[in-house]
């Protein structure tokens, strides 16, 4: 199961979503996500699926992907979905002993179940088509007037960088002590929910380990390249806006026009 987490990989490709700039694509996930909880009806959600299928479509990420990469958060998503469908007032369709449906918690947990879903699922394409460090570059150029306060934001930009590069690379040493350790006899698929708690219990300290091994190595090894922060620091990529920004930028802002019209005369 952890080998479907893909939260932080990167996909390298040369498509019309790849080669956008990244301060675009932050910029777009942002009205994506303003968009996302804007709907109110069922038909505002259209436009958000078409948006995200052809995102999908176009930066020939394989649909698979995404998919599997939901699967760690099915159970999540399951559990939302279920107390808004039985912890919403309303107009009751049935009801059993102290549990009721009603019509609008029908309605929230649908709701919800899309919601989580192609938010969890935005999220993931803006890594799958986004090197590490463009984020990087992308967040600390956005957030730069930030720094006219006093605000750390080349440190901030590069700790959540460091932070998405290392979500993959932690599972995957999970993976590997998972199965060092099923070698050696160690159970972790049979039992009920509290039995494969504990049984992950042993793997919570080789694994720490291993994280602050890695983060002592990475420190030295920005220390041997005399990496000092922000202050003076040059890129050997400048970021720069094209025409291809601009058709991406129009689009976001017709998804969002679609969203508003449809949530004022749809059902």
């Amino acid at each position: 199961m952890l080998k479907n987490i893909t939260l932080g990989q990167y996909f390298p490709g040369s498509t019309f979503v790849h080669r956008l700039d990244p301060r675009t694509k932050l910029l777009i996930i942002v009205v994506y996500i303003v968009a996302l909880f804007l709907v109110d009806k069922i038909a505002a959600y259209l436009p958000v699926i078409v948006f995200l299928a052809l995102s999908v479509a176009i930066s020939k990420i394989k649909p698979k992907v995404l998919v599997s990469g939901m699967k760690p958060l099915f159970i999540i998503i399951v559990i939302t979905a279920i107390i808004n469908l039985f912890f919403t007032s309303g107009e009751p369709i049935f009801k059993l002993w102290v549990i009721s449906v009603t019509k609008e918690g029908v309605r929230a947990a649908i709701f919800m179940l899309l919601r989580i879903s192609l938010l969890i699922m935005g999220t993931f394409m803006l890594t799958y088509t986004t090197a590490p460090m463009q984020l990087t570059d992308g967040l600390e150029s956005l957030l730069g007037p930030l720094k006219k306060i006093k605000v750390p934001v080349h440190e901030l930009a590069m700790m959540m960088s460091i932070a998405l590069r290392f979500i993959p690379t932690l599972i995957e040493e999970t993976d590997k002590i998972m199965n060092a350790q099923k070698a050696r006899g160690a159970d972790f698929e049979t039992g009920g929910l509290l039995q494969k708690a504990k049984a992950m219990l042993p793997l919570l300290i080789p694994l720490f380990i291993s994280a602050f091994r890695r983060a002592d190595e990475l420190a030295t090894a920005m220390e041997s390249r005399c990496y000092s922060g922000g202050d003076g620091r040059t890129k050997m990529k400048q970021l720069s806006y094209g025409s291809i920004d601009a058709i991406a930028g129009a689009a976001v802002i017709i998804l969002l026009a679609a969203v508003i019209l449809l949530n004022t005369f749809g059902v």
